[in-house]
């Protein structure tokens, strides 16, 4: 077989690492690119953070040179009124006592760090402030069991009574299991766990340690005044007809506890001051901010697009050390320059473009869902990632990157981007509506609703198709539950 030479001519993209950096930086979130900021600012000595109050990074060292030999020669003319005040520092070791007199501490002599604390007698102090972290239900739990007087196989058995509550507050084990989990060796007995259980069930917050709803409920109004109205019908209630007064089963409950309904409707009420969940009040985890992105606001008329200035510093390049390169030395200190420089440009060419590309984005949206922001979410349009990306020149793959974990500040709240894209749902006219125009209409049907006859999936159905919107009834439910709405059995109410 003969050989022969083939040439080929082909094409391929290839990612610049230019590209590559703006892609990671526009898929960033708010927190993330301060982050990744710092970072920077932190690795590379050519980034800087440009003041426009300041002088020019040119001549603000020659500025702060001047204003150091000025700052000097003024404190040589003064005179030094200070002296007689202050302490040398090759004597302050001398002021240490080698030794504490009889029946003194080190308070007494000196001031403590943390002296600076408030009293626990001042109104002024408060210990949620000085702590930093959140703590779990099991550690709250645990603190107070230290306080408590417990002989150590007591103590032992609430630890691990302890360790079994949930999130919730309610114990997630049976009292047989926590009994078996013992060494048999150690002759723990069913009456012990219940007696130790009744002690930790005391500890707050009240409820806690409870093995069903009931349980839970009844904690809670064991710590009632016991002149509280209605008192012992609530326990009664909870005790013996809790499964239905969660179906809303009104008139058989008002016929087995023989009451009427404006009694019912108060003791219904004393029960909803009660917590469910008594365990969520103890909250571990740290709060999530939401830094938005771009701001939009209403001047004279007109809407206003523009991005947050808070959201990352501006940068530039530090002109004393561009100033060290050189071009024709490729000794290792002016490569690592040079590279350094060709890098600080790179960030902060690509955190421009991700500036323009976002408010680009936030414009366009402002303009095609104009109606929302002048009338609410009543008047959002339908809207797909394809219109935005046509409309300013982009593929859908970055209009994702640029909406996802970006939020717009307005002045009806904080909305992700992604709010406001939606499917649409036609109409009987013809015409589309938004997905989240009928969420809006679903949520103030069911705002103004009669309490006693709630609307049901099929009527709320049945009322927008007479606004000529035709949507099914499972449509409906799914909607309602993305807002979090209950069924209409669940929110049936007494007047």
């Amino acid at each position: 077989m003969k050989a022969s030479l083939v040439l080929k001519m082909g094409q391929s993209l290839t990612m610049t690492p230019q590209l590559q950096q703006a892609i990671r930086l526009l898929q960033m979130s708010t927190l993330d690119l301060q982050a990744e900021i710092q970072e920077a600012l932190d690795s590379n000595p050519m980034l800087e953070i440009e003041d426009d109050n300041n002088p020019s990074s040119g001549d603000s060292s020659s500025a702060a040179q001047e204003h150091a030999s000025h700052t000097q020669s003024t404190a040589q003319d003064e005179p030094d009124n200070t002296a007689p005040n202050t302490v040398e520092t090759t004597d302050w070791t001398e002021q240490i006592p080698s030794e504490l007199e009889i029946d003194t501490s080190w308070d007494d002599v000196y001031q403590s760090s943390a002296s600076n604390i408030p009293s626990a007698n001042t109104e002024e102090w408060d210990f949620t402030s000085t702590t930093s972290a959140g703590i779990d239900l099991q550690t709250h739990l645990l603190w107070q069991l230290n306080l408590a007087k417990m002989n150590d196989s007591d103590r032992m058995i609430a630890t691990v009574i302890i360790d079994s509550i949930g999130s919730d507050g309610y114990l997630q084990e049976s009292l047989e299991d926590i009994q078996s989990s013992f060494d048999p060796m150690q002759h723990i007995e069913m009456d012990e766990v219940e007696m130790v259980l009744k002690r930790v069930q005391q500890f707050e917050p009240t409820g806690v340690a409870a093995r069903n709803l009931s349980e839970c409920l009844l904690l809670q109004l064991q710590q009632l005044p016991k002149d509280t109205l209605w008192l012992a019908q609530a326990q009664t209630l909870c005790k013996e007809h809790l499964e239905l007064l969660g179906s809303r089963d009104y008139n058989q409950l008002m016929r087995r506890m023989r009451i009427k309904e404006e009694t019912l409707k108060a003791i219904v009420q004393l029960i909803q001051t009660l917590d469910p969940r008594p365990g969520s009040i103890i909250e571990s985890k740290e709060p999530e901010y939401i830094v938005p992105d771009v701001i939009v606001r209403k001047a004279k008329n007109r809407w206003i697009v523009e991005l947050n200035p808070e959201i990352a510093p501006r940068l530039g390049v530090n002109a004393q050390y561009a100033g060290f390169v050189q071009r024709a030395d490729n000794s290792a200190d002016n490569t690592f320059l040079r590279t350094q420089l060709q890098e600080a440009r790179r960030f902060i060419k690509s955190l421009q473009s991700r500036n323009e590309t976002l408010l680009k984005v936030a414009t366009q949206i402002l303009d095609y869902q104009r109606g929302f922001f002048d009338y609410g979410p009543e008047a959002m349009k339908p809207l797909v990632l394809a219109e935005i990306a046509e409309a300013v020149g982009m593929h859908e793959s970055t209009i994702s990157r640029v909406t996802t974990q970006k939020y717009m500040h307005t002045p009806r709240g904080i909305y992700e981007l992604k709010y406001f894209f939606s499917s649409h749902v036609s109409t009987a006219q013809g015409g589309e509506c938004s997905s989240t125009a009928i969420r809006a209409i679903i949520e103030k049907l069911v705002a103004a609703e009669n309490p006693k006859k709630p609307l049901s999936d099929s009527k709320i159905a049945g009322l927008l198709e007479e606004q000529g919107i035709q949507v099914a009834r499972r449509t409906i439910a799914k909607y309602r539950e993305s807002l979090g709405i209950a069924s209409s059995t669940e929110r049936k109410q007494l007047l």
